[in-house]
C-alpha cells in the first residue's frame, strides 16, 4: 500500500474483540511465510443500509500484505478470510505523500462465470477509471485484485484514502464522478448509469475502514 502495488493481500474479517484478535491471531498470521506487513482497521459504518451485500458484517478488518510465497494459515474460530492476488492490470489514481489511513473496500462477483471478464473490464475501464479521472479528495490508489480460489467474492477493488475519516470522502466521491461524467464532456463515452452498475454485477460487500494499527514481522 501507499507507494507500491502488493502482489497478494490476505484479508481476515472478524467480530471478535479487537484485543483478543490482536493477542491471539495477528502474530500467528504475521509470522507465516510470505507475510510482509499487517494493518488492522475499524469498520466505519457497521450494517450500512445504503448498499446490498451477500456477506456477513464484521467490526474489524485485518489486511496482510504478502508476496507470492504466502501460504494461507489454518482457519480460526470467528474469523472469515479471503486471499486475493493482484489482477494483471495496473492500479489507477495517484500516490499521496500522506500514509494510507482509510480504505474503501469493494468486493464484487459476476452474476455467472461466463460474465466474469465483462465485469472485470467494466470495473477497470469504466468504474475505476472514472473515479480516478474525477480525482475525488483523499482518494489515492485504486487497485484491482482477484480471489485466488475463483470463488465469491471474485474481485476486490482496494481503494486507498489518505484520511482517517474515509466515510465523508466516500460519500462525496459519487458527486465528483457524476460531474466528471457529464454528457457535455467531450471525453465521455458512457452514461452515469453505466458507470454505476453493470448487468453482471453482484455487490458482495462495500464499506469504509479507519486504520487502527500496523505491525511488521
Amino acid at each position: 500500500m501507499e507507494d507500491r502495488i502488493t502482489s497478494h493481500l490476505y484479508l481476515e474479517m472478524t467480530n471478535r474483540p479487537l484485543v483478543e484478535y490482536l493477542g491471539q491471531r495477528l502474530d500467528e498470521v504475521l509470522q507465516g511465510p510470505g507475510v510482509e506487513r499487517a494493518t488492522w482497521w475499524e469498520n466505519c459504518v457497521p450494517n450500512r443500509p445504503d448498499l446490498p451485500r451477500t456477506m456477513e458484517e464484521f467490526s474489524t478488518l485485518a489486511v496482510y500484505e504478502c508476496n507470492p510465497i504466502f501460504a494461507r494459515p489454518d482457519a480460526a474460530e470467528g474469523v472469515t478470510s479471503h486471499h486475493f492476488r493482484h489482477y494483471a492490470r495496473p492500479g489507477q489514481g495517484t500516490i499521496s505523500p500522506k500514509p494510507t489511513l482509510g480504505l474503501e473496500l469493494v468486493l464484487i462477483s459476476p452474476r455467472t462465470p461466463l460474465e466474469a471478464q465483462a465485469l472485470r473490464d467494466w470495473g477497470d475501464f469504466v468504474h475505476i477509471h472514472d473515479i480516478a479521472a474525477a480525482q475525488p479528495p483523499h482518494f489515492t490508489m485504486i487497485t484491482p485484485y482477484e480471489n485466488v480460489t475463483g470463488d465469491s467474492p471474485r474481485y476486490m477493488h482496494f481503494y486507498e484514502l489518505d484520511t482517517d475519516d474515509p466515510e465523508p470522502a466516500f460519500r462525496a466521491m459519487t458527486a465528483y464522478t457524476r460531474a466528471r461524467s457529464n454528457a457535455e464532456c467531450a471525453w465521455n463515452t458512457h452514461s452515469f448509469t453505466e458507470w454505476m452498475v453493470h448487468p453482471a454485477l453482484v455487490i458482495d460487500y462495500v464499506n469504509t475502514f479507519r486504520r487502527l494499527g500496523v505491525r511488521h514481522p
